[in-house]
């Protein structure tokens, strides 16, 4: 009863701040725009304009359909990302050899903003959503790569031994000994990579301009210069954001370690 009061008092605290923060902003563009036209309305977004720009943009329907476009090519790109990853990452730790040769490669391609490989698929795809769902891959199957190798590198080794003491062969040691034991390990990684790729999907969407997609109404905000839809869709790509990293991702992360006895 007193954990519940407590988080009870802590969101009633953070919902004062953020209203102080909308009411101050607000303020601001009143100020500085309006009374004394210090600032450009096109330049400085406010409280009522993103609002409105949410209420034209629902009854369009278009930041509906926008959300789904956007959800359908990260869904998909995530999930080929997932399974290069995986496979890739899994090819690391069983041959040394292309260790040694592919790692600093992977490590170099992860440090790469994704949108540097945007001209080459708009080279390669046209402007499509094909185009966009691979930015989205290479965006993030290396960060993927890199997390399943250290997952199961950072296993302790003496689960492996006690699991070979007792008669597990390779293939045992695996299935039931390190990939049990690094999955917490890994989906932490995987926030990494569904970071990385949600980044990717806007940056894909942007430059290939193609029709749906959160990218794409943040590049029609910026065409009509309405600061206030641009505001409004950097609102909502934080909001997702935080929601799947803490809601889903950090939730599936504390289960998987109180299985493994981490929390």
């Amino acid at each position: 009863m007193e954990k519940k009061k407590k988080s009870l008092i802590d969101i009633v605290k953070m919902a004062f701040i953020y209203i102080a923060v909308i009411a101050l902003w607000q303020i601001s563009y009143w100020l500085l725009v309006e009374q004394f036209s210090i600032v450009k309305a096109y330049i400085f977004p406010s409280p009522l304009g993103v609002a409105n720009s949410f209420v034209r943009l629902i009854e369009n329907n278009l930041l509906f359909f926008a959300i789904l476009s956007s959800f359908r090519k990260l869904l998909i790109g995530l999930s080929i990302s997932i399974l290069l990853g995986v496979v890739l990452g899994l090819l690391l730790l069983q041959y040394k050899f292309l260790e040694k040769l592919l790692k600093p490669l992977i490590l170099g391609f992860q440090t790469l903003p994704s949108i540097c490989f945007v001209p080459f698929v708009l080279l390669w795809f046209g402007l499509n959503d094909t185009a966009t769902i691979f930015v989205i891959v290479i965006g993030s199957v290396f960060s993927i790569c890199i997390s399943v190798e250290t997952a199961i590198k950072s296993v302790n080794p003496i689960f492996e031994k006690a699991a070979r003491t007792m008669g597990a062969n390779n293939v045992d040691v695996f299935l039931k000994v390190a990939l049990p034991a690094s999955l917490p390990e890994y989906i932490g990684g995987l926030k990494h990579g569904w970071s990385f790729a949600w980044r990717a999907l806007i940056a894909g969407e942007m430059v290939s301009g193609t029709i749906g997609g959160l990218g794409y109404v943040l590049l029609i905000g910026r065409e009509l210069l309405d600061i206030n839809q641009i505001m409004l869709v950097i609102i909502i790509l934080i909001i997702i954001s935080v929601a799947i990293e803490k809601l889903l991702l950090g939730k599936i992360e504390n289960i998987a370690r109180k299985k493994m006895g981490q929390a």
